[in-house]
This record gives structure tokens, C-alpha cells and sequence, in this order.
């Protein structure tokens, strides 16, 4: 016999857990489709050229690669924005720009499992192709502030924003701009290892000084309304074009959030996030909720304005953000916000009598054609056992009809989270649950 198991950082999706996770893909791409985003897909496997070296040293150490039958050097895609910028790049002239996509997909890293992470996992991205302008960073504030809301969490997360611009231009104003990438993914890690830890990064891997140290920390530390915090950074990176083009920017995002009805309680400035991936140029998004801010951004992303030049001569900006669907069901898990249910329909009808199976039959597709989601019981078991098969899957309704109700025209609807029950004629039981 095999033993039934699944790989380390894999799992199997039950019912309880796939239902929600469709519905929560559902709601990304009802979002994405509001704002004009188009849907794309892409293969899984890329050629290991294109992915390689274009996330960080970690997702080439994390990346599932071989060689395929034909002998070719593969990978598995580590994430959606890598494949968008080779698949720009390469039907960018017949889609032309600006180029509105979401890719709502499984991607692949061979990282240390833990709570809310797993080695295969799904990402629900979006991203605006071929344009620099500032309205498309805004867009990307209002698209991940729609979602959050229409997922339920209005007023229960925050938009984290910074940018690299802010970042490089400081670190030009220290002589470190060639340590970019070992700095940013350094301060990357502050909220979750600590100063401490952080400080020892950046000697060792950028060669920082004890006062370079200190003047990162205390940047990547302030905090204070949106306005005090640009007001400081403008004094701190006085001497930077690139820093000051960076906090203009940010200014214009905000403005334009605050335009939308958006507050400052939603989107903050937080000068700790550095985004780990070194394809980010510009403005860069952490979603964290506010009951369970342990679990780590929800939703990220930033702009990406060379990733695509990789493979083309062309400039193809990007702009996007990326929902963490497994991770976002780990944190609504906690929080008791998945529903109790392992069936997708609605109304459970009751199979009573034998003898009156093509008018279940034609009762259930009476409710469908109503757009009524309903199951209706294989077998005319005892009622109890149909019952408790109703409260084990999570039914709302049952549907309860024998002999007698048929010939006098009426069902029974019994409403299970109440228990409350009501006599409906038979020809009127759609329009009863519309």
C-alpha cells in the first residue's frame, strides 16, 4: 500500500477551504474587471533565463528548477510579475499601451513553511503596463482599498506606502547607492528581526557604519501623521534630487487617495518597507490588517519601470500589487471570518418519496433556472438522516415535500440557522427564495 500524503509546504483543499477561496478569487477578479483590468494566464514553467536573477538571491536559491525532457534549462514561476514582463515584451505590440491585466494563478518557491506560507501558493495580481503617470499609482492605492473593502475588512487594514526613490536617493546622500540592494533588503526585515539584527545586516553585507546605521534606523523609524512624516523626510534628504522627487511623489499618491474618500487611518507612509524584490523603482504597497498584524502583508506590491527591459527594447513600465489569497485565508481563519459551510449551494431538497422523483427533479430545476443554488438528496432516506446531512455540509435551507404536499400543491421551507419553518405553494417556492 502507498501512504496517502502530500509534499512538505503542499496541501489538499477541502470543501470548507476551497469554497472560500473561490469566493475570495471571485471578488479579486469582480474588482480587477471594475477598473478595466483584463484577464491573462501564463505557463508555469518559463524558460530558467527568463526567471533567473530577476527576483532576489533568495527566490534564485528558492526557484523550482531541472532540466525538462527536451534538455532545456526550466523553472517554475516564482511569482506573476516576472512572466507579465516576458509576456509584455513579447505581445506588447499587438495589445498595446497602457496595458490593463490580472493573473490570478498558483506560483512555486522552495521556502521554510510556516504559518500562512506554504511552497505552492496563489497570487491574485494586477498590474498597469506602459505608463509612468501618477494616476496609475494612485489607481493601484484605490484598487487594493476597494478589495479589502468588498472582502470585508473596511476600516480593519492599512495601506502601507513607501518609496525606493526616498530610499536610493538617501543612500546616495551616503556614499552606500552601490549597497542598494543589500540595505533595502536589510530594512526590509526591520519590523520582523528587530533593530538589532538589522544593524548586523547592514555592516556585514553592505559595510555600513555604526552612524550610517543609526541614521537608517532612525528613518526607517519615524512616524507621525503622513504630512509630519514628509515634512521630516524632506529636512533628511535635503540633499537628494532623486529622495526629493521620491516624497513628490508620494504627495501626489496621497492627494489623490484622500480624492477617492480614502483617509490617512487607510493609507500611511511607512518608511521600514523596502519590498525584498530588487525589480522595484518606485512607489512600493504592504497591506497589513489591524486585528492580526503578526501574520505579514496581505497584499503587496509596488512600480517596476526596467523589469521589462530585460526583454525588449522597449520602455514598459509597471505598476501593480499582488493579494496573498493563502495567507489571507490563514489570517481570516484566526479571525473567525471563514463561513461554516462545505457545500456552495444554498437549498438542500428533501427526498422523500420514491415514487416522486421527477418532481424533486423538476422542482430543483425550477430553482436553478432562478438562479437558486440547490442539491437535492440522492436517495429518499429517512428524514433524519437527511437532516443531519443538511447541518453537516451547511445548508441554509431545506426543501421538505412528500406524497401529500404534492397533491395539495405546497412545500415546505425550513430555515436551519433559525429553525423557522413556512408553508410556500409549489408554484410560487422560486419566486419565495429570490
Amino acid at each position: 500500500m502507498i501512504t496517502p500524503q502530500t509534499l512538505k509546504g503542499f496541501r489538499d483543499y477541502l470543501p470548507e477551504t476551497m469554497i472560500p477561496r473561490r469566493q475570495i478569487i471571485n471578488a479579486a477578479a469582480e474588482v480587477y474587471e471594475s477598473f478595466g483590468f483584463a484577464p491573462i494566464d501564463t505557463p508555469a514553467l518559463e524558460y530558467l533565463e527568463i526567471l533567473q536573477g530577476k527576483g532576489s538571491d533568495e527566490t534564485d536559491k528558492q526557484m523550482y528548477k531541472f532540466q525538462d525532457a527536451g534538455g532545456r534549462n526550466v523553472g517554475m514561476r516564482f511569482d506573476l510579475t516576472v512572466p507579465l514582463a516576458r509576456f509584455s515584451a513579447q505581445h506588447i505590440n499587438e495589445l498595446g499601451t497602457p496595458f490593463k491585466r490580472y493573473h490570478i494563478a498558483p506560483v512555486w518557491r522552495g521556502e521554510n513553511t510556516q504559518h500562512g506560507r506554504y511552497r505552492e501558493f496563489v497570487q491574485c495580481d494586477f498590474d498597469t503596463i506602459g505608463t509612468t503617470g501618477v494616476e496609475s499609482d494612485i489607481e493601484a492605492v484605490l484598487v487594493i482599498y476597494t478589495l479589502f473593502c468588498r472582502l470585508g475588512f473596511k476600516d480593519q487594514f492599512v495601506i502601507h506606502v513607501n518609496n525606493r526613490q526616498i530610499l536610493n536617493g538617501v543612500l546616495e546622500t551616503m556614499n552606500l547607492r552601490d549597497k542598494s540592494v543589500s540595505v533595502l533588503r536589510a530594512i526590509d526585515k526591520l519590523p520582523k528581526v528587530g533593530a538589532e539584527k538589522v544593524i548586523e545586516e547592514l555592516k556585514q553585507t553592505a559595510g555600513a557604519t555604526d552612524e550610517q546605521c543609526e541614521s537608517l534606523l532612525a528613518m526607517a523609524s519615524l512616524t507621525g501623521t503622513n504630512d509630519e512624516v514628509l515634512a521630516s523626510l524632506s529636512q533628511i534628504a535635503a540633499g537628494s534630487e532623486l529622495a526629493q522627487a521620491g516624497i513628490a511623489r508620494l504627495r501626489q499618491i496621497l492627494d489623490g487617495a484622500k480624492a477617492a474618500g480614502i483617509g490617512d487611518s487607510a493609507v500611511q507612509i511607512d518608511l521600514s518597507i523596502a519590498r525584498g524584490l530588487d525589480y522595484y523603482t518606485g512607489v512600493i504597497f504592504e497591506t497589513f490588517l489591524t486585528e492580526l498584524p503578526k501574520i505579514g502583508s496581505v497584499c503587496s506590491g509596488g512600480r517596476y519601470d526596467n523589469l521589462a527591459e530585460l526583454y525588449t527594447k522597449q520602455q514598459l513600465p509597471g505598476i501593480g500589487a499582488s493579494l496573498g489569497l493563502d495567507r489571507l485565508l490563514a489570517a481570516m481563519e484566526e479571525l473567525g471570518k471563514l463561513p461554516d459551510t462545505k457545500t456552495p449551494a444554498d437549498v438542500l431538497i428533501l427526498f422523500f418519496d420514491s415514487e416522486r422523483l421527477n418532481d424533486y427533479i423538476k422542482m430543483s430545476v425550477e430553482l436553478r433556472n432562478a438562479g437558486v443554488k440547490v442539491e437535492l438528496y440522492p436517495e429518499p432516506k429517512k428524514i433524519k438522516a437527511q437532516m443531519q446531512y443538511a447541518d453537516r455540509k451547511g445548508f441554509k435551507y431545506v426543501v421538505i415535500a412528500g406524497s401529500k404536499e404534492f397533491e395539495e400543491g405546497k412545500v415546505q421551507i425550513k430555515n436551519l440557522a433559525d429553525g423557522s419553518q413556512k408553508d410556500v405553494p409549489l408554484t410560487e417556492l422560486a419566486a419565495a427564495f429570490k
